[in-house]
């Protein structure tokens, strides 16, 4: 089935059981549980799915070995079960979409006999707390195994280091499946409306009512709904005042800045932590789909729909890198950067304010506006996507339709059709390349073969786009008909994420963009 605007608005219901306010990690998760659980769903996102948080994070699925150090060294419950949580929610994400998700080996380097101890043991433990959904054991290793397996870093005055498991995920597409999933299973999902307004009862001050504005053919609509679900990211706050003046503000923005360097200045498929950095912030050198992705930062920010990087980001994480690399970068040698804003929760703020607020983790909360009935999902982050999306469901039945309380069934709910792809035959016969081959299984999974066979039936369909990237030709028909793509953007930045990893590589496709993206513009 096709999954396009125009067919979601063709099935727009006058009534939903619940619509959803944004279309990143958290909101596609609550609109894939919603649907299992039975109930009528609307999503609406005011960009393109994903286009903002979501799809600029450091692309990794772990529980956080920061956090652990930190509940170790306070003795924080709190932080220790968001690990624990977080680290067995990361199986389950590698599980679920094999094709955008897979484990990814870090290195931390040890300066001293000490740093080995207390790093070992340090991952010793995050292995234990993970316990049968452990990717793989953390282990030793001395300076010259270090130099077998990282061979671009820098091992001078180095006494060994501590290599580990997480994972890695291509974010914006693992959003769109999870949404495209939900839609398969019957919810309304659309981009690029944004919304307007709220209706609510004159006597209980509920909302009845949600209006919203098709951002591209500029018309209004409006759905009756029994809830909804904020699930706004660092636009949180905004929501919430819209449907209540009263209440407080409860987020903070934090920017993480990242910088990406082509894959020869880090020649392995190794990570590498940094665990001590002069302002004690944590650094990553990750290698991410040909290019090595180095971030991040973590300051305050104001919210903004278009951030950009300061040229002080690029020197700083520049520096970090130069510091651990072999071979050293300048700011020229950047291909791309991108910015993304965190969500951060303030702490609870007072009775006075009319809000009922499920404290779930501390990374995240479920707030339910007693005036309203808002529901607003807050802070989080994508490791634990799931759980943040069943907790908030498990609020909507319990607080705002007082029902009992059903079962979160996307545990083991698998994103896409999984079954394995070869495309040996093609490759042997010359009609496709290798590079395309790694494109089409990386990107779409299983449906892999769909995309080619609807290439093939394409004029100049299985033509490249550029001879020096692995796009064909018919992939924009495809990407217009099964992916909601609607601009050049969706295409460069989240369906294929080229625009983040290389911006020169981009703009070599604008040359071509006034024929093949002609009937997307």
């Amino acid at each position: 089935m096709s999954f396009r605007r125009a067919d979601q608005f063709a099935k727009l219901k006058d009534s939903y059981d619940l619509c959803i306010i944004g279309g990143g990690a958290t909101g596609a998760g609550v609109a894939l549980d919603a649907t299992l659980r039975g109930y009528t769903v609307l999503l609406i996102e005011k960009g393109d799915f994903a286009c903002q948080t979501s799809s600029k994070s450091t692309k990794l699925v772990h529980g956080g070995v920061r956090y652990l150090e930190q509940a170790v060294r306070n003795l924080d419950w709190q932080q220790f079960k968001m690990v624990y949580k977080a680290l067995h929610e990361r199986k389950i994400i590698l599980q679920n979409a094999p094709h955008l998700a897979h484990p990814l080996a870090l290195l931390t380097p040890c300066y001293s006999w000490w740093d080995r101890v207390y790093y070992r043991i340090g991952m010793w433990l995050y292995d234990k707390i993970a316990g049968s959904t452990n990717l793989e054991d953390s282990r030793g290793l001395g300076v010259n195994q270090i130099k077998k397996e990282v061979p671009g870093l820098e091992t001078n005055r180095m006494k060994g280091g501590i290599l580990y498991y997480d994972g890695q995920l291509n974010d914006a597409r693992y959003a769109l499946s999870i949404l495209q999933e939900a839609e398969r299973l019957g919810a309304t999902v659309i981009n690029y409306c944004e919304l307007t307004s709220f209706f609510c009862s004159p006597k209980s001050l509920k909302i009845k009512h949600v209006h919203f504005k098709d951002l591209l053919g500029d018309l209004e609509h409006s759905a009756s709904v029994r809830a909804v679900v904020n699930a706004t990211g660092p636009y949180t706050d905004a929501i919430r005042k819209m449907a209540n003046p009263k209440l407080g503000s409860r987020m903070k923005v934090s920017r993480g800045a990242h910088i990406v360097l082509p894959k020869s200045f880090w020649p392995s498929e190794t990570a590498l932590l940094i665990p001590k950095t002069d302002d004690g912030r944590v650094v990553f050198l990750i290698p991410w789909r040909g290019y090595v992705l180095v971030g991040t930062t973590d300051d305050p920010d104001v919210i903004s729909d278009r951030p950009e990087i300061l040229e002080t980001e690029k020197i700083y994480l520049l520096e970090y890198f130069n510091r651990f690399a072999k071979q050293k970068a300048s700011l020229a040698d950047i291909s791309s950067h991108f910015v993304g804003q965190r969500p951060l929760l303030q702490v609870q703020l007072n009775d006075a304010l009319q809000t009922d607020t499920k404290s779930l983790v501390r990374d995240h909360e479920v707030e339910v506006d007693q005036r309203s009935k808002l529901v607003s999902i807050m802070g989080g982050k994508w490791t634990t996507y799931r759980v943040m999306a069943s907790d908030t469901m498990d609020v909507v039945e319990t607080e705002v339709f007082h029902v009992k309380k059903s079962v979160c069934q996307t545990q083991h709910h698998a994103l896409g059709i999984s079954a394995s792809v070869d495309f040996s035959q093609e490759v042997l016969e010359g009609i496709m390349s290798s590079q395309t081959q790694q494109h089409l299984m990386e990107t779409y999974g299983g449906q892999a073969r769909y995309v080619w066979e609807f290439c093939q039936g394409e004029s100049n369909g299985i033509q490249l786009l550029d001879d020096e990237l692995p796009y064909l030709q018919g992939e924009i028909g495809y990407l217009k008909e099964f992916e909601m793509v609607t601009c050049w953007e969706d295409v460069l930045h989240r369906r294929w994420g080229l625009g983040l990893r290389d911006e020169a590589m981009a703009s070599r496709l604008e040359g071509i963009k006034k024929e093949a993206f002609a009937s997307l513009d």
